[in-house]
């Protein structure tokens, strides 16, 4: 049932969901990126590329289950929460902020008292999303993407931890 939090469960990415991520890694960034990044970066992001760089991320990579399906993952690393995508069939359904609230979790595990992740412009659906989670944007700057290609993206920064 969309907006039911209760059916959505986390856990840590295992070899076996490398499938699935690339598959809704590959869709949700075509969605949110596609007309909003340099034209050799959508050239270098194929769908193949996601199915290269989902396994070798899987111990970053946390999944959300909802009915025995991987619905959406994010990926952290450090103080960064590099990756949040959510199956176009579960938008809408609560599982982007579990998973959201999950990164945030996991910064301040691993002792920062502030996560950040980056966002391109023109991806406006993400950048309300984040917006309405209590982040806040900080600012454009220049993302180096695989390859060398520069990417201007605004950062996003939330206090995460006690006394957020």
């Amino acid at each position: 049932m969309p907006g039911d939090r209760e059916s959505v469960s986390l856990r840590p990415a295992t070899a076996a969901d490398s499938v699935a991520v690339a598959e809704i890694w590959f869709r949700g960034w075509q969605d949110g990126h596609l007309g909003h990044v340099p034209d050799e970066l959508r050239d270098a992001r194929t769908e193949e590329s996601f199915w290269v760089r989902a396994p070798e991320q899987v111990g970053d990579t946390t999944v959300a289950v909802v009915g025995g399906v991987v619905a959406g993952f994010v990926m952290v690393v450090g103080d960064e929460v590099e990756q949040v995508y959510v199956d176009a069939a579960h938008r809408g359904a609560g599982v982007a902020g579990v998973l959201l609230a999950e990164a945030e979790r996991q910064v301040a595990v691993n002792g920062f008292g502030e996560a950040w992740l980056a966002v391109v412009a023109g991806n406006v659906r993400a950048r309300r999303f984040y917006e309405r989670c209590g982040w806040v944007d900080r600012g454009g700057f220049e993302h180096l993407a695989a390859g060398g290609i520069v990417v201007p993206v605004r950062r996003y920064v939330k206090r995460v931890g006690s006394g957020t």
